[in-house]
């Protein structure tokens, strides 16, 4: 009895000399993978359909079919239920329920030799319209008739347009970045310059924000970057922001949120600007972004709190990437181009594994913190 305590205390010593050494000698001990979530992803793809990905096992759970074409440009209702998705050729917006999977409505503004196309979709939160950028092209005998770009109302139930918004100062658009407040009654307008508020029951401007004027005396006017608003607090607007040094002339980048409500901005700058994207983790306490060149990428981490950059990691990308945080902020998921999702440890920025999809990405990738869109029919 003795004898065997013995060894077995020289063999505890050893096994404890050995991970020693091998952490001076830098030999990572292998660690358990992060687990992303209890919570679904869903991303549209060539040629006909959303995938929906359970996030506990990294594996495809069903299909969503999108019945218009190759999905594209999507937007999703402030509550989470339903989907609008306009198809690779621009012209036809299909509504999708995400619960029952199923398509609950669909519409295109084209007709006869008239094609107009959909630039942009923005649903309001009661589900009664959409705000949308049009642009159309008219087949005449000898040539094309293209016109002005519009930003419209279009009614989901009476199937029209009810009414066309005037381009602030008359100066015309391709795109436009609208939000709406938590319960539908205003509408922002984000321009080049300032932020213009709409009441939404006849669509008369009722207020400016002139985000053109400096934020402070010698700082230069903010030009919106890239944002995160579906992980973002109802009412806010967070991400990245640029401004001019004044005295300078440099490009300046930095992290800011807004307040739409309170015409409020919280800025602080992170140094030179750069191109950076901007993923906030739902905690709001962190956010990720990935700085793209051509030959080089590289992880970003903000600490929201402390107002800081925390970390950054040079890592082998591809260009064309797009990311969103896990549901509960451990994983980070990268897609885009292509047929994978990559998933990355956000403390360590180490690979964990890849998603083959059956398609290429076409769409926005959606992160449901619940299992809740997985009823109805399988794939």
């Amino acid at each position: 009895m003795p004898l065997t305590l013995k060894r077995l205390g020289l063999l505890s010593a050893l096994v404890l000399l050995t991970v020693s050494i091998a952490s001076e000698r830098g030999v990572r001990v292998a660690a358990q993978e992060p687990i992303a979530g209890t919570g679904r992803l869903i991303i549209g793809t060539f040629p006909d359909k959303f995938w929906i990905i359970d996030e506990a096992t990294a594996s495809i759970v069903g299909t969503i079919p999108y019945e218009s074409g190759i999905p594209r440009r999507t937007s999703m209702s402030k509550d989470r239920t339903r989907f609008y998705t306009v198809e690779s050729m621009m012209e036809k917006v299909e509504v999708i329920d995400i619960a029952s999977r199923r398509t609950v409505d669909k519409f295109t503004l084209s007709e006869g030799n008239k094609q107009v196309r959909i630039r942009s979709v923005e649903p309001d939160p009661q589900h009664r319209f959409v705000m949308m950028v049009i642009k159309s092209a008219t087949k005449l005998v000898d040539r094309f008739e293209i016109g002005p770009p519009q930003l419209v109302q279009y009614d989901l139930a009476a199937h029209t347009i009810t009414r066309v918004i005037p381009w602030p100062n008359g100066d015309e658009r391709e795109n436009a970045n609208i939000q709406f407040s938590p319960d539908g009654s205003l509408m922002y307008l984000f321009s080049d310059q300032d932020v213009l508020i709409y009441e939404t029951a006849g669509f008369t401007q009722t207020d400016k924000w002139e985000l053109s004027k400096p934020i402070e005396e010698g700082v230069g006017r903010l030009n919106f970057g890239s944002t995160d608003s579906v992980n973002d607090e109802p009412g806010f607007y967070t991400g990245i922001f640029n401004i001019t040094d004044p005295v300078q002339g440099r490009r300046v980048m930095g992290i800011g949120r807004v307040n739409l409500a309170a015409k409020t901005v919280d800025f602080y700058t992170l140094g030179p600007a750069m191109g950076v994207g901007f993923a906030m983790a739902p905690n709001r306490k962190v956010a990720y972004g990935i700085m793209s060149e051509i030959g080089r990428y590289e992880f970003w981490k903000f600490d929201l709190e402390k107002k800081q950059l925390a970390a950054r990691l040079e890592f082998q990308g591809r260009p064309r990437m797009s990311m969103k945080t896990s549901s509960n902020g451990r994983v980070l998921y990268i897609y885009n181009a292509g047929a994978t999702i990559d998933l990355y440890d956000a403390e360590t920025f180490k690979f964990i594994k890849a998603i083959q999809l059956e398609g290429d990405a076409t769409t926005e990738m959606f992160v449901f913190p619940e299992a809740a869109p997985t009823t109805a029919s399988a794939r």
